[in-house]
């Protein structure tokens, strides 16, 4: 099994630097920030868009305090089940893990958003532009999953299941890796290529398809992963919170798309006023 010996080869600890040990996950945030600006520039300039280097670090910076506030507060809020009210202080413990992609994805909007509102940027054109490059960050961020043994799926005899160390003398669905190629990979190609038209499409296309796909995507892997222990199954032995937390952006993605079609307004980098 490729996978599961994969799994035992790797160390969730990327290298060491004296007292200070490198994890793949903190790696994966930060390249995934990176390659994220990079290709918003790329973007930005495909689309002859009149957007600065600065503008995009401006932007990004924005983005990555949004991601980092927004995914712990969505943690604490939705899967913390009591705990943080009794300890209020492990809320700041973000070492001890604990992330929400729902949370990230609202703080990475409004704290892009923010930035550009102060720099008379359009939100709707940076969100776009935002959106196509996010699969990379979210790509390597579910591989680092799979690297620390976390977020496992249930059991399964397939050739590719994988014995994590925390998930008992089982073999599990990889769902991490299901999520870094449908929510990472499949996405990034899937935007990358409606981004290739010149001039681009209108905008809210490519967040509704974000927040479409995404959704879809989420929903369908939460039916073989195996949910938070503190909370567990919510409905009928099956619904997640995972899916609840989905089920919006598939909403919300539909919603976006229609608005997009009809408005058909052309993306543009700054606002008029």
């Amino acid at each position: 099994m490729f996978l599961n010996d994969l799994y035992h080869a790797l160390d969730p600890v990327a290298f060491t630097i004296g007292p200070l040990s490198v994890r793949w996950y903190g790696l994966g945030y930060l390249l995934g920030f990176i390659l994220g600006g990079v290709l918003m520039a790329k973007y930005a300039r495909r689309w002859k868009l009149d957007l600065s280097s600065e503008d995009v670090v401006n932007v990004l910076t924005g983005i990555c305090i949004g991601v980092i506030v927004g995914a712990r507060l969505g943690y604490v809020l939705f899967y913390g089940a009591g705990y943080y009210l009794e300890n209020p202080l492990a809320v700041f413990a973000v070492n001890e893990g604990g992330m929400s992609f729902h949370g990230g994805l609202v703080g990475a909007i409004v704290g892009g958003s923010l930035v550009c509102k102060h720099n008379h940027l359009s939100i709707p054109t940076i969100c776009d532009v935002g959106m196509c490059s996010a699969p990379v960050g979210i790509f390597l961020v579910r591989c680092a999953n799979f690297v620390n043994g976390e977020l496992w799926g249930k059991e399964t005899d397939l050739p590719w299941g994988v014995m994590f160390e925390s998930g008992g003398q089982v073999y599990r669905h990889p769902s991490q890796l299901y999520e870094a190629l449908l929510e990472g990979l499949v996405m990034f190609v899937l935007l990358w290529a409606l981004a290739r038209k010149v001039p681009p499409r209108p905008q809210g296309t490519f967040t509704g398809v974000f927040l479409l796909w995404y959704g879809i995507c989420r929903i369908l892997v939460e039916f073989v992963r195996v949910p938070d222990s503190q909370l567990g199954y919510l409905f009928g032995g099956v619904i997640t919170m995972g899916q609840i937390l989905s089920l919006p952006l598939v909403l919300g993605g539909i919603a976006l798309l229609v608005w997009s079609r009809k408005a058909a307004r052309p993306q543009t980098a700054h606002t008029q006023d």
